[in-house]
């Protein structure tokens, strides 16, 4: 029989034993994807060489200098007026000023252009004796950014010259130009992005890209372990509770490290919106972490080769993406689809990471994205928990 003091020791070194698994088998698989290049690349390297290469093409967050031409058939001192305005438009760069619409036409249709401006002939004339003018503008669809900011900026340009027009207009009835603007423009319009500031793409689409990233390369480094583990008939790790704390708080550390590099670092070398609930994006990447981690031995313990998981997981990223509510509106899914895709953790990461960390929303305003992350890692917990203990060893010997 156990003495009494033994008896009350007994609980806590059975407490120390398991707490020594846990970390042994969190060195082990640290060491295991240390080891693994293939895996290290995609754990560490591949985050860092994302993070430079796909915000580069939006570094300029918005278009600028798009190619037109101006067609001016008038040719006459408000349609020189209306080119130099042109010329000084930040967005536009005028390649070309021609009577010949067909030349710009051609131009179109060969992509030299994005848009262009029509001067029809008479237009000062109109304008003179009180009627009503039009001019015309035209771009290319297929380019949409390009043909956006093409009519936008010719549109600005012709509205800038007409506000003129009209107040010099209203001087003539009014003593002060002050009241001529007033009266031209009663009601005062002064637009003020409160987020992405500079409304700019890159801003919009890179966090949100950042977090799926992080899932699909931890998600890739996974599969391949266990790929090659299954391979080599040889697992690093046993298979029981223990060890799987272990390995889950291993490839969570990893999730939580690239987070930390993307919304400490990144996000500030890029200058995008940042900084909103510092804590609640703390809390939630934890969560976050543990969730993708989870996913990802789930998924592991599915794949027998090495390079199934990797394959898998590249086709289906851009899918991925389009289903997370950010490239494509929620509410234009199919109704399954607005259900399953909450079986991936970066549906909820994406909406979630925004929200704390460039909306500044608190963690009950993300709710939602805190209840699925935690339902799908009590799934995923259960569901790995249970293959790891019975189906490693009977994987491990096929």
């Amino acid at each position: 029989m156990m003495a009494p003091a033994e008896r009350a020791r007994a609980p806590e070194n059975a407490r120390e034993n398991v707490a020594r698994r846990v970390w042994r088998a969190f060195a082990l698989t640290w060491g295991a994807m240390c080891s693994d290049k293939g895996a290290l690349t995609l754990l560490f390297a591949g985050g860092i060489i994302y993070s430079f290469f796909y915000p580069l093409p939006y570094s300029r967050e918005t278009v600028q200098q798009v190619p037109v031409v101006v067609v001016d058939q008038d040719r006459s001192a408000l349609s020189r007026q209306i080119t130099r305005y042109a010329m000084a438009h930040p967005s536009l760069k005028v390649l070309a000023l021609t009577p010949d619409l067909r030349q710009a036409q051609d131009s179109l249709w060969r992509n030299d252009i994005a848009g262009t401006l029509f001067l029809p002939a008479g237009l000062q004339n109109k304008v003179l004796s009180g009627r009503a003018a039009e001019v015309e503008v035209a771009g290319n669809g297929l380019y949409l950014m390009l043909n956006k900011t093409a009519l936008n900026g010719l549109a600005e340009v012709v509205g800038t010259v007409s506000a003129g027009i009209e107040v010099k207009r209203l001087l003539a009835a009014t003593p002060s130009a002050a009241q001529a603007g007033a009266q031209r423009a009663p009601i005062v319009v002064n637009p003020v992005p409160l987020f992405n500031v500079r409304e700019g793409y890159g801003a919009y689409i890179v966090p949100g890209v950042a977090t799926l990233i992080i899932q699909q390369t931890l998600l890739m480094a996974i599969t391949m372990m266990f790929g090659t583990w299954v391979q080599a008939r040889t697992f690093p790790l046993a298979r029981d509770g223990a060890a799987y704390c272990g390995m889950l708080l291993a490839y969570a550390s990893v999730a939580a490290i690239n987070c930390a590099y993307y919304f400490g670092f990144v996000f500030w070398w890029q200058d995008y919106p940042r900084g909103g609930n510092p804590a609640g994006l703390l809390a939630f990447i934890a969560l976050f972490a543990v969730t993708v981690a989870a996913f990802g031995i789930l998924l592991g313990t599915l794949f027998r080769t090495r390079e199934r998981g990797a394959q898998l997981l590249i086709v289906t990223s851009l899918p991925i993406l389009f289903v997370a509510g950010l490239a494509w509106p929620e509410t234009a899914l199919p109704t399954v689809l607005q259900y399953a895709r909450w079986a991936l953790p970066s549906t909820a990461g994406i909406q979630g990471f925004i929200a704390l960390n460039e909306l500044g929303a608190s963690l009950a305003e993300v709710r939602r994205e805190v209840f699925a992350l935690t339902g799908l890692l009590l799934a995923c917990v259960l569901l790995g928990l249970r293959r790891w203990r019975g189906d490693a060893s009977r994987m491990a010997q096929d």
